[in-house]
């Protein structure tokens, strides 16, 4: 991977979340978050609660029209019946036409109301999204050294898409139902205030059985999200790295495992929705228990001449359409539930701490020369494991430094430190005499250019992932760049050349050419100051011998930091810094390492003992 580090992307290992059933640890805070980001939608909210308000008003006033029709009907058919009158059909028919009328302004409204609805929906989404992006480059780096990446995917899109889903479901359901209660409620004690009194008594028993379904079913709900990041974890995990789990034959162990995270992900989900489940028949039932009682006392009233015979199916309808968002808001919760299981742990990932903050009155890096000094630096990734002890260096400008050392020794935390990709425990890193933790992070790492191991191109063309260095750069200079990198010749050899298009996986060309590719995007990014860390330790000896005179090319008049296993590479290095357990404990020059007989010599001696 090389290019300008203010763009450079980072991978951390991968690992799993915990898996215990866990309910929201703060539900409440976690619905203010989210009522925060629907607050400058105010005024198209308020539209919503209008139409909303009207389109249910409208389909209220029907089955009150309706029973006036029945009451119509029936009377005439009496009155035919007893030789005193007939059925009045042009006041009927007048009245179904009011009817229909009421029922088209009431779908309009609730067309507009929608519409809008999932607009807000979608901007909260979009929103999330923006700020999840931001987020992520404000991260540490040890963040992703304990977050799986495909958890970290399935926050920006499983739960974002929850979230969106459920305020596009909800909102319009909370008003609707709402007003519906409201409304239904007159318009049954408009009829009679008995039979609403009698209707209502069984709601608490729904209430109860509704309330203790929610209680169970919420752990369930926190459970499944958790679970669904774990699965897209692990596969972005093991399709990542297929050929070597292939390799190795580990297969078995891969479905093993998968089959583990997916069971926890069947158990959580299928309870949850299974619970959920639950709600409509719980309601129906209730529901049918009313309609019983309603039907027989409202034969009694009607009997006795108390209420008319059209009043019964009027009260029958709206209790019908009581009981029904009483549902829609046991559904509601329902979804809700899921809603702020996902929303917390998207507001988690928001709400991450992120790095240290630069200087309110940063000093400016300008005219870099390339001038490096550690002084005193105390750095460990953990407070009780110091890796990096006292480690203290002055180096030039134009220099060329290598740093040995065995594995785990602290090489790469050095350079690490030298990016603030973590900030030091205790010392200073100076460059051109300026501290760095004065220095804006993107004017520090605008001066670094970095080839490492693991190269990084992205799905394009040649000539794409080259100019990815310096995004302003020409076509002439993309090819110089490359010519100095020597990869000019091999991509003329290629189809279509510098338009080539690279796959997503980067492997329809070889290892050694992503390597000259990316020290090509390094010349073209011009650094002041380069990093390469083991860039030469994939390829062969041919390949390797272009890598060194692209590199000999690329660091040529800057301080350069070569961190290598091969010792025959930094032959050449000004000075070689031998690390170990954190600290240097030789330097110079190889011919005077060697002739110390120290570790160092140790070191070379058993690379080349054969």
């Amino acid at each position: 991977m090389s290019e300008r580090t203010s763009r450079s992307q980072r991978r951390g290992p991968m690992g799993h979340g915990p898996r215990n059933f866990e309910k929201p640890k703060d539900f409440k805070g976690t619905f203010s978050k989210l009522l925060d980001y629907l607050r400058p939608h105010r005024l198209k909210l308020i539209i919503v609660i209008l139409f909303a308000m009207g389109s249910t008003i409208f389909s209220i006033i029907g089955p009150k029209v309706l029973g006036k029709v029945t009451t119509k009907i029936f009377e005439g058919l009496i009155s035919k019946m007893m030789g005193t009158g007939g059925i009045d059909f042009d006041n009927i028919l007048n009245t179904i036409s009011l009817l229909i009328t009421l029922y088209i302004i009431s779908a309009l409204f609730s067309y507009v109301q929608g519409f809008i609805v999932t607009g807000i929906a979608q901007k909260v989404s979009y929103g999330l999204r923006r700020e999840i992006s931001e987020k992520v480059n404000r991260l540490p780096l040890k963040y992703f050294d304990k977050v799986s990446h495909g958890d970290v995917l399935s926050r920006v899109t499983n739960d974002v898409d929850t979230v969106s889903q459920s305020l596009n479901q909800s909102m319009s359901q909370i008003i609707t139902s709402a007003t519906t209660l409201i409304g239904v409620f007159v318009m049954m004690l408009s009829i009679s205030w008995q039979m609403t009194i009698a209707s209502l008594v069984i709601l608490p028993l729904s209430m109860i059985l509704v309330t203790n379904v929610i209680r169970r079913s919420q752990k369930y709900f926190t459970a499944q999200q958790k679970s669904l990041g774990e699965v897209n974890g692990h596969i972005e995990e093991v399709y990542g790295g297929h050929n070597i789990m292939k390799a190795f034959n580990a297969e078995e162990d891969v479905i093993g495992e998968f089959s583990r995270i997916n069971d926890e992900l069947y158990n959580s989900a299928w309870k949850s929705q299974f619970l959920s489940g639950l709600m409509m028949p719980i309601m129906n039932f209730i529901g049918n228990l009313g309609y019983v009682v309603v039907s027989i006392l409202g034969g009694w009233y009607a009997v006795r001449n108390v209420i008319e015979v059209g009043d019964i199916l009027s009260f029958i309808q709206y209790m019908r359409s009581f009981t029904q968002p009483i549902a829609q808001v046991a559904q509601i919760s329902n979804i809700l539930q899921s809603t702020m299981a996902a929303a917390e742990r998207v507001f988690e990932f928001l709400d991450e701490e992120e790095e240290v903050e630069d200087s309110a009155s940063p000093v400016a890096l300008t005219d870099v020369q390339g001038r490096v000094t550690f002084e005193n630096v105390v750095f460990g990734y953990s407070e009780d494991k110091i890796i990096i002890n006292n480690f203290s260096q002055d180096i030039k400008p134009g220099q060329k430094v290598a740093i040995v050392g065995p594995t785990g020794a602290g090489k790469t935390t050095i350079v690490k430190l030298l990016m603030r990709y973590y900030d030091l425990k205790e010392g200073k890193i100076l460059i051109d005499g300026k501290d760095i933790a004065n220095l804006r992070r993107e004017d520090l790492r605008d001066n670094f250019g970095m080839v490492l191991q693991d190269t990084w191109l992205f799905s394009g063309t040649i000539m794409e992932n080259i100019r990815y260095g310096r995004l302003d750069a020409t076509d002439e200079e993309v090819i110089e760049a490359a010519k100095l990198a020597y990869a000019h010749r091999f991509i003329q050899t290629l189809p279509d050349g510098y338009n080539m298009e690279i796959n997503e996986e980067a492997n329809n060309i070889s290892q050694g050419q992503k390597q000259l590719l990316t020290i090509a995007r390094a010349i073209l990014s011009d650094p002041k100051i380069l990093i390469l860390d083991e860039a030469t330790s994939s390829v062969d000896t041919r390949t390797e011998i272009f890598i060194q005179k692209a590199m000999e090319n690329l660091m040529e008049g800057r301080t350069s930091f070569v961190i290598a296993h091969r010792l025959s590479t930094i032959k050449d290095a000004d000075s070689i810094l031998v690390i170990r357990d954190g600290s240097i404990v030789e330097q110079g020059n190889h011919e005077e390492l060697l002739k110390k007989n120290g570790f160092y010599a140790e070191l070379y001696n058993s690379q080349f003992a054969a």
